[in-house]
């Protein structure tokens, strides 16, 4: 998901700007790469690949080390590109298991769930850059349409409902491009970060990025699960 610790400093020039973006989408490409590699490393390792997946609260709370490290490091070069990549890392570390039974369960989901992400972004990266609306008010919509999100998961992870995660996963989906659409925004649009926020802009879209995955993943998976 997004968040909103930009600075206040506004974009104050086109060329500014083109700096931010540059450097913004560049470290994203990266994080993808370096979160590929995370996943891989986990895949090939069966003991920590076992234990990510009997931990897996424990192993999501290490995420959020690198991350914050990350956010308070994020004018201080290089060190704030480095604790990008080790999120980026342990994040894609973390997912390894929901890839692997992903697989599993239905050979090529990962592929066709990449591509179809991958498509998504670029259709709502254009949206956001090439419109001239005001997306403002897609922030507080979409963020609180998350945490009910949130809490439906939580009770469907009770309930244990196959329909209810189907229901999950495509609602998942839109509020995830919502929000992709409305970080692309603040990026190119808005003025709200400065050129040297690219950190803070580069975990915005990371995230959403990631969780659009993560959904369209499990609408690929249960539409072609194996019998």
């Amino acid at each position: 998901m997004g968040f909103s610790y930009a600075s206040t400093v506004a974009v104050r020039s086109g060329a500014e700007r083109a700096t931010l973006v540059r450097r913004t989408y560049g470290l994203v490409f990266l994080s993808v790469l370096v979160t590929m590699l995370g996943s891989a490393f986990a895949l090939s390792q069966q003991g920590l690949l076992e234990a990510v997946a009997n931990h897996w609260i424990i192993a999501s709370l290490c995420i959020f080390v690198p991350l914050i490290m990350a956010q308070r490091a994020a004018h201080d070069f290089p060190r704030n590109i480095i604790l990008t990549f080790v999120f980026a890392f342990v994040e894609g570390v973390l997912i390894a298991p929901i890839l692997y039974v992903a697989e599993h369960n239905s050979p090529g989901a990962v592929a066709q769930a990449g591509m179809l992400t991958f498509a998504a972004f670029g259709v709502l990266s254009l949206y956001a850059v090439m419109s001239r609306r005001d997306f403002s008010a897609w922030g507080s919509f979409f963020i609180i349409g998350l945490v009910v999100l949130i809490v439906a998961s939580l009770l469907n992870a009770f309930f244990g409902s196959a329909a209810g995660s189907v229901w999950i996963s495509a609602i998942g989906v839109l509020i995830m491009s919502g929000l992709l659409v409305f970080d692309t925004w603040r990026i190119v649009r808005s003025g709200v970060y400065g050129q040297d926020d690219y950190v803070l802009a580069t975990v915005s879209i990371y995230l959403d990025l990631l969780n659009l995955f993560l959904f369209i993943l499990s609408l690929v998976g249960g539409g072609n699960r194996r019998r």
